[in-house]
């Protein structure tokens, strides 16, 4: 078994050669910036993120201009990343930050918390990067170096276990470097080594997008973005092979409120 000051030194060698110092969420603390890039990360890849991160920010620089947009203008900044129902929540949260935080984040866990679409890993996470405060987070690269340092030999790792280690190891850290550190040397481990995190007692694999009902509810959203549609028309717009699943997407699409009807036309 490894000591923990022998993997703290591990992380933070990784680090200081290659930290990912380069990334525009790592060059801000402002909070707004910092909740905006953590949902977009939501189970997509850095390198996609990035564009999106970029051009989302220069047209809603502030929750306040956000909670003005059309939810359609902020569909149409999103499509092509993916889960478009946060778009919805940060949209939502936006409104929410405007009515309770005179148009500001939150600073504590309960208040961010309570925005839409904001969960316990997101909520800690905007208050390590965007606050410095001491908060221990889990996600897949940091099971990945936690998992290679302390449980190579076992098939499956609870959480409490993992979440015990990464409370020990960020004890006495600066949380915000402490967290980027272990995040990229996780990336790495993963490039290296695979995805280790599969061991843990949480991981689920994700299903693929080709043929998926994410497929079709991106193509559907894709297609309104260009102007209203009826349904015949929505449907005959979509390749042939999304056909199957295109009244389920649709439908789903409605009860989420990513798309309305109004007498037989459909728009975002």
């Amino acid at each position: 078994m490894p000591t923990h000051r022998s993997v703290r030194h591990a992380v933070l060698e990784y680090f200081k050669e290659h930290g990912r110092a380069h990334l525009p969420w790592r060059k801000t603390t402002k909070a707004y910036r910092i909740l905006v890039s953590e949902i977009m990360l939501q189970q997509t890849q850095v390198d996609r993120v990035m564009p999106f991160y970029k051009n989302f920010l220069k047209q809603f620089p502030t929750p306040a201009v956000l909670s003005q947009a059309p939810l359609s203008d902020v569909l149409k900044a999103w499509s092509g990343l993916g889960y478009n129902r946060r778009a919805k929540f940060l949209h939502e949260a936006a409104k929410a930050m405007v009515m309770r935080h005179k148009g500001k984040v939150p600073q504590g866990y309960d208040e961010l918390r309570a925005l839409p679409g904001v969960g316990e890993y997101t909520a800690k996470a905007v208050r390590v990067f965007a606050h410095n405060e001491p908060e221990v987070l889990i996600e897949t690269n940091v099971r990945t170096v936690i998992i290679h340092h302390y449980f190579q030999k076992q098939a499956h790792v609870s959480e409490p276990a993992l979440l015990d280690i990464a409370t020990h190891l960020a004890a006495g850290q600066d949380p915000r470097t402490w967290h980027g550190a272990l995040m990229d040397y996780g990336t790495h481990l993963k490039a290296t080594h695979g995805n280790l995190s599969r061991k843990s007692a949480l991981y689920t694999n994700q299903k693929p997008f080709k043929g998926s009902l994410r497929e079709v509810r991106g193509a559907i959203l894709k297609v309104l973005h260009r102007g209203a549609a009826t349904q015949s028309s929505l449907k005959k717009a979509l390749p042939h092979d999304l056909h199957d699943r295109f009244d389920a997407a649709l439908l789903q699409l409605q009860k989420e409120g990513l798309i309305t009807k109004d007498k037989g036309t459909f728009r975002t």
